[in-house]
């Protein structure tokens, strides 16, 4: 068959597509998957996975294990936080996901099926920690290490509350969309500085609970124009990723707030927990940065080897995080206490040289409990 092509208009009665319109239309919705959602929002999950089996310090106390990290005596490697503390870019998909699946009207089917992937899960694997910790409890007669122990593999759960909050709020954050449209970021974006003087210049009460809510709330209202930033130029891009950058080199040069995005030893504060106004600006660093690489991205999945890892890292991802922390565990304490291989607990030449095997080690330690998981789930 012969395709018919479509009439062309002469160039000059086409109007080119400026920035102001580029910038205030709204997108079609499509019914179509976006591929690269998907790769970010398995591709973040998977490097705090990583994250946390090599760049964790177990310091063993008598009250049980206490977590640290390299940052704080490693020259440099703050940097590196810029790039792979991807919880912003996270909550930043969420909305994306969350903006394409709100149905007005429809707000008890869409919880059922956002909490229903993520909440039963995440109680099964809480629930499973738990049991096994009663059990060890009863089996060792109640080490004094073991209540430490179980919140340290429990930990990076943290998110859940601040993601199944955002779930709820959805609704509101679809209307704040509709209504204001990038005023709802902005506002975000200004109430998160607000929210830092409010703590730190005068040490009001609960502002360190409007940080959890203001700070994830703009990342996850950030990602409603999703499809806006896409289609715009890739300097809209580019304008993201050096304001970011120039707002994170003033804010953490300023004597104040830390240059790591997690928290480190020692530091009087932490960017992270609660969040700060850096991360706002991290959030806007991040995602310039996926949108410049998002069409060679798409290249890359488009070869059939590299579509089946991250097909496989889409399916596995969240299990994956839910269970890492119990492998990481299980790992630890099989390298230490059955193997009797030294642990070091601080970052020397013999901690860095130990980086692979924890790579290995927790990813082995994991392996059975996700087909565990795939079986209950």
């Amino acid at each position: 068959m012969v395709a018919l092509a479509e009439p062309r208009l002469p160039l000059s009665t086409v109007a080119a597509p400026t920035p102001t319109s580029i910038a205030t239309q709204t997108p079609t919705p499509t019914t179509a998957r976006d591929r690269f959602v998907d790769l970010l929002r398995a591709g973040s999950l998977m490097v705090v996975v990583a994250w946390h089996w090599v760049f964790t310090v177990v310091i063993w106390k008598f009250d049980g294990p206490h977590a640290s990290n390299p940052l704080g005596s490693t020259r440099g490697l703050w940097l590196l936080t810029w790039l792979f503390q991807v919880m912003p870019l996270f909550f930043f998909v969420g909305g994306f996901v969350h903006s394409r699946t709100w149905t007005p009207g429809r707000y008890g089917s869409f919880l059922r099926k956002r909490l229903g992937r993520l909440v039963v899960p995440a109680a099964a694997a809480i629930a499973a920690v738990g049991a096994g910790g009663l059990l060890a409890n009863e089996l060792l007669d109640s080490p004094p290490w073991l209540p430490r122990a179980v919140i340290l593999i429990l930990s990076p759960l943290w998110f859940l509350g601040v993601y199944v909050l955002l779930v709820f709020a959805t609704p509101i954050a679809a209307a704040a969309h509709r209504r204001f449209g990038e005023l709802a970021v902005v506002a975000l974006a200004g109430a998160a500085a607000v929210v830092d003087v409010l703590r730190f210049r005068f040490e009001t009460p609960y502002a360190s609970v409007l940080a959890w809510i203001v700070v994830w709330g703009f990342a996850h209202q950030f990602g409603f124009h999703y499809e806006r930033l896409v289609a715009a130029p890739r300097r809209f891009a580019w304008c993201l990723v050096l304001g970011g950058a120039y707002a994170l080199g003033a804010l953490t040069n300023m004597g104040h707030y830390p240059k790591s995005m997690v928290g480190v030893p020692g530091e009087a504060i932490s960017n992270m927990a609660p969040p700060t106004v850096c991360i706002v600006a991290l959030c806007a660093l991040q995602v310039g940065v996926a949108l410049l690489i998002r069409d060679a991205a798409l290249r890359a999945l488009d070869r059939p080897r590299v579509s089946r890892v991250v097909g496989w890292v889409s399916e596995n991802s969240m299990p994956l995080y839910l269970w890492h922390g119990v492998g990481l565990g299980i790992a630890y304490g099989t390298l230490r206490f059955v193997a009797g291989i030294t642990v070091p607990e601080e970052t020397t030449s013999a901690w860095w040289l130990q980086r692979p095997l924890w790579i290995l080690a927790p990813a082995l330690a994991t392996r059975p409990l996700l087909r565990l998981a795939r079986r209950l789930g």
